[in-house]
């Protein structure tokens, strides 16, 4: 495996198909029976961070993965409709500036009392479990990609539980930089 080539897919960068043309998808069916698609590298690095997570007591799962335009567009629509306009475009990409677009980003969940935790505000109210998940993300090649404090830069809010593959060499070398920035300084060397 050659280097890996890093996608940036937010506001500022749209996705097009051409980004992925050459991407492999793997299937998964996740806790809820939901038949996701995943790029290849990044399933096989989410199985071995499931995998070191489990030895610590900690288990999670895919809740989603790719994603198609159309499949993004409706969840914008739903929360436009539920939120308003303003809202739903600080908390949900609108089509064709989502990471989900690229299989490489994924957006996990947690077991807790052996119930999956699903919804956002459960998931954010379990920071200690998810400090723990963040802490290690970068053996594996992933990064958190809304961080805290980091809102002004990704555009998006603090999302413990989407994570994005870049790639083990990257991942370790990002350190608290977002991928915006870490990209960024990539260039002007």
């Amino acid at each position: 495996m050659g280097d890996f080539m890093i996608l940036l897919v937010n506001k500022d960068h749209l996705f097009n198909e051409n980004m992925i043309s050459n991407f492999k998808m793997v299937e998964y069916e996740n806790y809820n029976e939901d038949m996701l698609y995943i790029e290849e590298e990044t399933f096989k690095h989410f199985e071995m961070l499931r995998a070191h997570l489990r030895i610590e007591g900690i288990e999670i799962d895919i809740d989603d993965a790719y994603r198609s335009l159309e499949s993004q567009e409706n969840i914008f629509l739903k929360f436009m409709r539920k939120y308003g306009l303003d809202k739903a475009e600080e908390i949900v990409a609108m089509p064709g500036t989502s990471e989900h677009h690229t299989g490489q980003a994924l957006d996990i969940v947690i077991k807790m009392d052996n119930q999956w935790v699903v919804e956002n505000e459960d998931l954010l109210a379990n920071e200690k479990i998810f400090d723990r998940i963040h802490r290690v993300l970068k053996y594996f090649g992933f990064i958190l990609r809304y961080p805290k404090g980091k809102e002004e830069i990704t555009g998006y809010s603090y999302e413990p539980w989407h994570i994005r593959y870049i790639g083990e060499k990257e991942a370790l070398e990002i350190g608290n930089l977002t991928l915006e920035e870490y990209l960024k300084s990539k260039e002007e060397k």
